[in-house]
């Protein structure tokens, strides 16, 4: 089989050409071909196929076209393989002209740097051959395209080297016409003037020459508006002067120069200035292994150069020296090292100048033989090492012109980079990213620091320590170092002293390193806008943060804080764990907050708080949109934000929101505290009510109460009367969860007071329907029954469906406890109706349990299994815990009173695997009584009387008057069926009597 894509695509099995049928196949296949051996998504794909907005069915027809390829190519299941979320190409040694034309370019440039001038020139002209025009003939669209700029750019490269080679050779006047063509199709690439300028100088048309130059400089100052580069220039120069050096080379011999005359003798004893290799070096095994396969695998392809980046701190030198010393026997000529500087304290880092100098001296390279020129003792320092095999270790690079003038040309050598930035443009560099510790290689350096014995004796703190140093290398040095001198320290009082954030880097230092002196290195390190950005994005509450509010705090478009974002990945000063989020590392966000007090009170202070503001505008409007979205119906809260100009996430559907919600949620509720400790009231109330919807609807209530608590304190401190009267009424709803009554009629009281003075008809609605709900729960009935039908009525008489389906269902509540059935069915049905029109199908779950419960009492089973198979179906998309586990164990009852046993089970099952983290006390105390109630029936009497009396326990607890009497009821048939009638008859008549008190009949739901 054979391939080609550098031009128009053809596909060839023997001599026979395959027809793929269509474009989509043909770009597909082209993408994967363009990127062999990397995976490339399903959207990737799409994006690359269509050139504007794709079709609806564009995912099924890239699988499709997946599908063709591999029936039409010989061997295309092996071609074309899934890789996790996309597909990836695997193409065999000679079956892809594009393979060809990299191995091509690869042996010129061997050949080139072992002198082997005529076979460099051969590989060239078989690499340039290959390529037929444009990629599909320039019908691929833009993605396609903008692949065939890049291969159009290596082909010109290699063009060019051809060209300089044959130069180099003598030839001239015969490649002038060629020389024309390829200036007349790229007339803005200055090598190619260049080139062109020199044959005709030595071809003896100098004039010609000349006025080349006057036909380059008018084109780029007409389309540019600049004037030719340095090199153009100086060629241009030089020929005005008769410069000898341009006349045409003699011809020279092939054979391998060796070292400059006077540099010493090629077998001088091997030079060896690496540091120390730490004794006690530990872990990093996976990267050694690495860059060992490497230095072994790629012998003889050229100079091979390493580069490693990673944040300070992380080990990068240590793990360089390491893997020096277990190559050292690869490269007898010798291992260098020089310190780059560049993030030393106060000084400015080497020029590529000092540092070939410096190389040179450590060769033994007299100091009279050094040019002042860069160039010169650049090109000195290559020459000196052709043909020697040597390791250099250049430590602590700052930027790629450190670096570049540096590389050797000789096969032999090997080049070792470390940077705290990774330098893309370094071409043909192995880059190896370096990381923080496992917490096992965080354990085993501290055995032998501190020794086994004394790690052994508190494991717990040392998996402290490691955490509270996040893992990163020199800061855990620094710390064992500090426990390894201090014998009388435990390793639980240096965690104690590390608690405080405020004091970590303190506790980080020792001598004249420490990690908040490394940081500062790398923030100094940073452009004055990249400063200020590090520092505003260190504001941000949350762990990761996105796109969209990293705009926001910079005040930037989400494109230029993306970009921001990016630049700070790359120089380490942000990580990223998942895709289009970003992090602090744990001492560099304590290092960020350290800046972060200084502006507090400094000169930046007023940024700061800007900076505070736009964030927490954008969560309240971003907030409002997704309840918008997930809560339709919702009353809108009378706050209203400045305008922003913050880019909102797309929210298409409510999955989209609804994951928003929860990804975010963490980084919620720190905003609405930092917000609060900040004094911006206004926003902690606005941000706080929309958080809460979703608190509640998962369970959370410890954190609904204490955003709650927040939001009502911020409302009293702003005075702003409808902010508190939402928020008492929020934490009205969380005591109540949390079986706290007291509390939450207090709240209810003093929410529907404020409501009857704003005149706010809703609110009152509400508070009204929450102190009714909150009477029926400790047993005053009559008192609930005003309430909740005046909430109703209200309710509707607004038009809120979905506030007054609620108000329902408690009533209906009510009524089912109260032992009135054929009400508590009326009124839950109501609530099913209103939410099926509304389209609310978690509430519209709720009400049908209700209304279960509701043809329980009144003897109807079957109605009340018809129901619960609903609420089955619609509690897949739940998610309260709660009310999920309360369907699963209302049916489990209603089946084993219909005789279907095995159905039962299940269902009870599910209901208790569900757990009771998230259940409100009220909920459970009614799950616990239905499932003692089956197991009651089950003949099952010593768990249904544990069951019963843990919901007994509940409903005392905090005052659930009814539930606490169906407690001592069951727990009362439970006593009697295991034999202890006396223990049976107390509990039945301490139920009575409760039951009395509450004017409810004593017939069990089972």
């Amino acid at each position: 089989m054979r391939i080609n894509v550098l031009g128009t695509l053809e596909c060839w099995a023997g001599d026979r050409r395959i027809h793929l049928g269509g474009p989509v196949p043909e770009r597909v296949l082209v993408s994967l071909l363009l990127e062999a051996g990397q995976v490339l998504s399903v959207s990737r794909l799409v994006e690359a196929v269509w050139e504007e907005t794709p079709p609806a069915t564009a995912t099924h027809q890239v699988r499709k076209a997946v599908a063709r390829l591999r029936q039409l190519i010989p061997g295309g299941a092996g071609l074309i393989v899934t890789d996790g979320p996309g597909y990836r190409a695997v193409v065999a040694a000679g079956c892809l002209d594009l393979g060809d034309f990299s191995a091509s370019l690869d042996q010129a440039r061997e050949a080139t740097a072992e002198r082997r001038l005529d076979d460099a020139l051969t590989h060239l002209q078989s690499a340039l051959a290959l390529r037929r025009g444009p990629v599909l003939a320039g019908s691929g669209g833009a993605v396609i395209r903008s692949a065939d700029v890049a291969l159009q750019e290596r082909h010109l490269a290699a063009l060019e080297q051809m060209i300089d080679l044959r130069l180099a050779r003598g030839e001239s006047s015969t490649l002038i016409g060629d020389l024309r063509e390829h200036v007349a199709a790229h007339p803005l690439r200055e090598v190619l003037r260049g080139q062109l300028m020199l044959a005709l100088y030595r071809s003896g048309r100098q004039a010609e020459a000349i006025e080349e130059y006057g036909r380059v400089r008018t084109l780029l100052a007409d389309e540019l508006g600049i004037d030719p580069g340095a090199h153009l220039a100086e060629l241009y120069g030089r020929m005005l002067r008769n410069a000898p050096d341009l006349a045409a080379p003699e011809p020279v011999a092939a054979a391998e120069p060796g070292p400059a005359a006077g540099h010493g003798p090629r077998d001088r004893a091997p030079v060896c200035t690496l540091p120390y290799d730490l004794a006690d070096f530990t872990g990093r095994r996976r990267e050694l292994e690495a860059l060992c396969h490497y230095a072994d695998n790629t012998v003889g392809r050229g100079t091979r150069i390493i580069g490693i980046d990673g944040m300070g701190g992380a080990g990068k030198t240590s793990l360089a020296v390491r893997a020096c010393y277990q190559l050292a026997d690869r490269f007898p000529d010798g291992q260098l090292y020089i310190d780059l500087g560049g993030y030393a304290t106060n000084e400015h880092p080497l020029t590529a100048q000092a540092v070939a100098e410096a190389l040179l001296r450590m060769l033994g390279v007299p100091t009279d033989h050094l040019a002042d020129d860069v160039g010169a003792r650049a090109a000195l320092w290559r020459t000196t090492v052709t043909g020697r095999k040597l390791l250099v270790l250049l430590d602590n690079a700052a930027d790629l012109a450190q670096v570049r003038p540096l590389l050797p040309s000789s096969p032999g050598c090997m080049v070792l980079i470390t940077s705290r930035t990774r330098l893309i443009d370094l071409d043909g560099a192995y880059w190896l990213s370096v990381g923080t510790m496992t917490a096992e290689d965080g354990a085993a350096l501290a055995d032998s620091v501190l020794s086994k014995q004394r790690t052994s004796a508190e494991p717990q703190a040392v998996a402290a320590l490691i955490e509270l140093c996040g893992h990163l290398p020199l800061a855990m040095r620094i710390a064992l170092s500090r426990l390894a001198n201090r014998p009388r320290w435990s390793i639980g009082y240096l965690v104690d002293r590390m608690s405080d954030e405020s004091r970590r880097l303190d506790e980080l230092r020792s001598g004249d390193r420490g990690v908040e002196l490394t940081l500062k290195m790398s923030y100094e390190g940073l452009a004055p806008a990249q400063r200020a950005a590090f520092r505003l994005l260190g504001l941000h509450p949350g762990r990761d943060i996105d796109v969209h509010s990293a705009a926001a705090v910079l005040g930037t478009a989400p494109d230029e804080a993306e970009t921001m974002l990016e630049v700070l990945l790359d120089m380490q000063m942000m990580q990223q764990h998942e895709l289009g989020y970003y992090t602090f590392h744990d001492l560099v966000r304590s290092f960020v907050h350290q800046l972060d007090r200084l502006d507090d009170t400094g000169p930046r202070s007023g940024e700061t708080r800007a900076a505070l503001r736009r964030l927490f505008d954008y969560l309240g409007r971003v907030t409002d949109r997704v309840c918008d979205i997930l809560f339709p119906g919702r009353a809108h809260l009378p706050f209203e934000a400045p305008e922003s100009t913050s880019v909102l996430p797309p929210l298409p559907d409510p999955e989209a929101a609804r994951a928003w919600l929860v990804r975010e949620h963490a980084t919620l509720q720190a905003a609405i505290m930092l917000a609060h400790a900040r004094g911006l009231d206004g926003h902690v109330a606005h941000l706080a009510r929309n958080v809460v919807f979703q608190l509640d609807a998962s369970g959370q209530f410890a954190e609904f109460l204490e955003m709650t608590k927040l939001a009502v304190d911020s409302s009293r401190r702003l005075g702003h009367r409808p902010l508190l009267r939402i928020s008492l009424s929020n934490l009205a709803v969380v005591h109540w969860k949390l079986g706290r009554f007291e509390e939450s009629i207090a709240a209810a009281s003093e929410a529907l007071e404020l409501a009857g003075e704003l005149g706010d008809q809703r609110g009152f609605a509400k508070d009204t329907g929450m102190l009714g709900l909150l009477m029926c729960t400790i047993g005053r009935f009559e008192e609930a029954l005003a309430l909740l039908e005046r909430s109703v009525a209200l309710k509707r008489d607004l038009g809120a469906g979905r506030a007054e389906a609620e108000s329902l269902v408690n009533l209906s509540t009510l009524y089912e406890q109260w032992g009135r059935y054929p009400e508590a069915a009326d009124a839950a049905r109501r609530a099913v109706m209103l939410n099926r029109e509304l389209g609310i199908r978690e509430h519209e779950m709720i009400a049908l349990t209700d209304l279960s419960l509701a043809c329980l009492g009144l003897g109807a089973d079957e109605e009340a299994s018809e129901h619960l198979a609903g609420a089955r179906v619609l509690a897949e998309e739940s998610a309260s815990a709660g009310d999920v586990a309360m369907v699963f164990a209302l049916s489990a009852l209603t089946c084993q009173r219909l005789g279907h046993p095995e159905p039962a089970v299940r269902f009870a099952e599910r209901a208790l695997d569900l757990g009771d983290t998230y259940r409100t006390p009220v909920r459970q105390a009614v799950i616990n009584n239905l499932l003692g109630g089956l197991h009651r029936t089950r003949q099952e009497h010593a768990t249904a009387l544990a069951l019963h009396e843990s919901a007994y326990s509940i409903s005392a607890d905090i005052g659930y008057r009814v539930e606490e009497a169906r407690a001592l009821h069951g727990m009362g048939l439970a006593h009697a069926a295991l034999g202890d009638p006396a223990a049976g008859d107390e509990h039945l008549r301490r139920a009575e009597a409760l039951f009395a008190t509450l004017g409810v009949p004593t017939r069990p739901r089972d």
